[in-house]
């Protein structure tokens, strides 16, 4: 694709955000910023169970034949604020991954570069913040449904959950350890 088709794709994405919205009943939802550029992104994330079907304008259709399985995405969609580029790249993904539907491992492991070149080299190598946002906001959203599967497993409830998250959140940060004196 060359460099004008790319920008007025990455503008088509900018201006009509596809997957953008509230995910009712996501089993993540995780916000992420850029604080350099100001952009914020919170990814919704609902685990592949069979409750979900085809995702048209960021709404799921209903149960289908098809739909993915646990450890897999089974819909994701977005919502945020920001600059051409981190709005345009978070649209871009969810596009992607609803349509594939990868398992999380893939999410995981998928690689910075890839979504550099996916949106162009050229353009997203000047603001790799903007660009990887949204990247790094699923695998925060993928890695936290993963944890709190762990956390069900070992016995914990829901509302445990949500109260350990709660704590994690409010929690002051930790000071750092005092020196250890002179031997």
């Amino acid at each position: 694709m060359d460099r004008e088709t790319r920008l007025a794709w990455l503008v088509d994405h900018y201006r009509r955000p596809r997957h953008v919205g509230t995910l009712p009943d996501a089993d993540a939802r995780v916000p992420g910023g850029n604080p350099g550029c100001g952009d914020i992104i919170t990814i919704y994330l609902k685990e592949g169970s069979g409750e979900w079907g085809v995702v048209r304008d960021g709404a799921p259709s209903g149960p289908t034949p098809h739909s993915p399985l646990p450890g897999r995405v089974g819909i994701v969609t977005w919502e945020g604020t920001g600059c051409t580029l981190s709005q345009a790249a978070a649209s871009i993904l969810a596009e992607r991954i609803n349509k594939d539907r990868p398992s999380f491992e893939e999410i995981l492991e998928y690689p910075q570069e890839q979504m550099i070149e996916l949106l162009g080299r050229d353009i997203a190598e000047a603001r790799p913040g903007c660009a990887l946002l949204a990247l790094g906001t699923l695998k925060g959203a993928v890695k936290t449904v993963e944890m709190n599967r762990k956390l069900r497993a070992a016995g914990h409830t829901e509302e445990q959950i949500r109260e350990l998250r709660n704590m994690i959140l409010t929690a002051p940060a930790a000071a750092p350890a005092p020196a250890a004196p002179p031997a």
